[in-house]
């Protein structure tokens, strides 16, 4: 394992608030599977893509078409999921770190959930990005990176890393560029408020302290990378960092980025009100990351979402899972809602954000859609706007992740 230690002298950290967990802290269960016996089972046919679904106490693996069960792995009580980015594996936040889940999609193995662990003190966010997994540690800010084909090609084993040691450990994130550019976020015990940048040399490029709260990436067209302030957003592009101000002030939260790098235009949630009750948004933030600007779009009445509920798709096209039960087809070049079909029954927002509530995640032109109140989940032809197929669980999903195989 190689480590480079990153310094960022002279970066001021305000305070901003509480760090927000997003790790369970569970006591792991016992009989975990063992992956000595892991594929002496293979089934007769390579499998396709599969579909993991995280519930209180387990994780079921579906069958992408079907969306038949061909697993049901027991985990910790509560557990989020990432896809690695090699099409087959799935890290899970465990108490130990990130573990892997074989989803054996693509191959002929059983899905197991391994005992490969990505040691972390409080696992938050995955990153998938040029050809790198980058594992972001909230309990210390240290950063694990690794080159996402190898893990399918360590033969069983945890590829080689490298850790980038952090300075106050917060709930942050970070990612690798082309050219091996690091970019993480900045904060302590207290808040969070900024983001340095450095080159593969580890030398400062850029760095800003203008961002209370920092919270989620994207990574659009060009390598335009966007993260989220409680009043608007940071903007790295070309070796310069540029602050884009929320329309509403001094409170005007973007907290998560739905991009496709296809498209310099980045979707981003939207809150404008830090004491509204509930999970529940009205409105999306939309920037330009060639224009430089950030413009807030309130949608209809009736549609809103949680973080759970956006994701790009067909023609870098956004799709919100509203509470109305519909998939509204939001277009970020005329931020205009194109189309509507109906995929579940309208739903309330959450008494936490942890709580089972719909969920959406696209693989190519489907989405795949939870439904906890109706243990369920459905696969949609975006296309056609039609649902293609649906199961009945026998447990409330909670988080839902694809190995497209």
């Amino acid at each position: 394992m190689r480590t480079r230690t990153l310094r960022r002298a002279g970066l001021l950290v305000a305070a901003a608030g509480a760090v927000a967990s997003l790790a369970a802290c569970s006591t792991p269960p016992a009989g975990a599977p063992d992956t000595a016996d892991a594929g002496t089972q293979a089934s007769a046919d390579v499998a396709g893509g599969r579909v993991a679904i995280s519930y209180e106490g387990g994780i079921l693996v579906l069958d992408a078409d079907t969306l038949e069960a061909v697993a049901d792995l027991e985990s910790e009580e509560f557990t989020r999921l990432n896809p690695a980015g090699d099409g087959r594996h799935v890290m899970v936040t465990m108490s130990e770190g990130f573990q892997v889940l074989d989803t054996a999609a693509g191959t002929a193995d059983e899905p197991v959930l391994t005992d490969l662990v990505f040691e972390a003190d409080t696992p938050g966010h995955v990153v998938r990005h040029a050809g790198k997994t980058i594992l972001y540690a909230d309990g210390t800010s240290d950063t694990t990176v690794f080159d996402t084909d190898a893990l399918a090609a360590a033969g069983g084993e945890l590829p080689e890393t490298e850790t980038i040691e952090g300075v106050e450990a917060h709930h942050g994130v970070s990612v690798v560029l082309e050219d091996g550019t690091f970019l993480t976020t900045v904060g302590n015990a207290d808040g969070r408020n900024g983001v340095v940048v450095t080159d593969a040399a580890g030398q400062t490029i850029a760095q800003s302290d203008q961002c209370p709260g920092v919270h989620g990436e994207g990574t659009a067209a060009d390598e335009a990378v966007v993260f989220g302030c409680e009043n608007g957003a940071l903007l790295y592009h070309h070796g310069e960092i540029v602050k884009l101000d929320a329309p509403d002030q001094p409170y005007g939260r973007m907290g998560n980025a739905y991009v496709s790098e296809t498209s310099p235009l980045v979707v981003g949630d939207y809150k404008s009100d830090p004491d509204a009750e509930g999970y529940l948004l009205g409105a999306v933030t939309v920037i330009d990351t060639e224009a430089h600007t950030l413009d807030v779009v309130d949608l209809p009445d009736g549609v809103e979402y949680t973080f759970r509920d956006v994701a790009r798709g067909p023609e870098d096209l956004a799709y919100i899972l509203a509470s109305d039960g519909s998939i509204h087809v939001f277009d970020p070049e005329t931020r205009e809602i194109t189309e509507s079909f109906p995929v579940v029954a309208p739903w309330e927002g959450p008494a936490e954000w942890q709580d089972p509530h719909p969920a959406i995640v696209v693989e190519g032109d489907v989405a795949y859609v939870t439904e906890p109140a109706a243990n369920a989940v459905h696969a949609v032809d975006l296309t056609a706007g039609e649902i293609i197929a649906s199961a009945e669980l026998e447990v409330a999903p909670v988080e839902i992740a694809v190995a497209a195989g």
